[in-house]
């Protein structure tokens, strides 16, 4: 998925920004995650953020164990501090060169921590263009974790079981559309998705 190591890090704070900004009317407006509204879906990246930082930290246990797919995510009252915290620690995690090799687990799946990371960096940069269209908000991500994003969704479009049914099936985007929109589309996405 991917041969070097990517800071995560640039791409955390996008979405502390995105977070910190969501006001608590906005909570329950819908995103373009069916059955997630936004109070789901920043529960979901609490959750995949601890996930992840001990997938990259090889601390397998509760956190690495569980499937997203076991319930339906939720924030607690302190998500406004726990968020961007679990974020500088994900990203932390992924600096250590270490993270990205051997084995690891997501989501109580095994697989390789190269693996592991591209699949982070596809909920961070996926997550955020959910979280910014459900409350108005821009986004710019990370150019490079974009590219990686891009890249690994690609990939996983040309497997027939598309990451063991993690993805919808791909909405078509121009070729000459913008990166994200493309990426966004690869991922079962419609680019131009819009809160009901």
């Amino acid at each position: 998925m991917t041969d070097t190591t990517l800071d995560l890090g640039p791409q955390t704070r996008v979405i502390a920004r995105l977070a910190a900004a969501v006001t608590d009317e906005q909570l329950a407006q819908a995103t373009p995650c069916p059955d997630y509204a936004v109070h789901h879906m920043l529960g979901h990246l609490v959750h995949l953020a601890a996930a992840f930082r001990d997938a990259g930290r090889k601390d397998l246990g509760a956190t690495t164990d569980t499937s997203p797919t076991d319930a339906l995510p939720d924030i607690g009252p302190g998500w406004r501090e726990e968020l961007p915290k679990v974020l500088d620690e994900l990203a932390d995690a992924w600096r250590a060169p270490a993270a990205w090799t051997g084995m690891t687990r997501a989501g109580g799946v095994d697989l390789p921590g190269a693996v592991a990371g591209a699949v982070a960096i596809d909920e961070l940069v996926i997550h955020g263009w959910d979280l910014a269209h459900a409350t108005a908000q821009p986004y710019d991500p990370d150019p490079a974790a974009l590219q990686a994003c891009h890249d690994f969704l690609l990939a996983a479009a040309a497997d027939d079981d598309r990451g063991g049914g993690i993805f919808g099936p791909v909405v078509p985007v121009p070729d000459d559309a913008p990166l994200l929109d493309r990426a966004v589309g690869l991922s079962g996405r419609d680019p131009g998705w819009r809160r009901p």
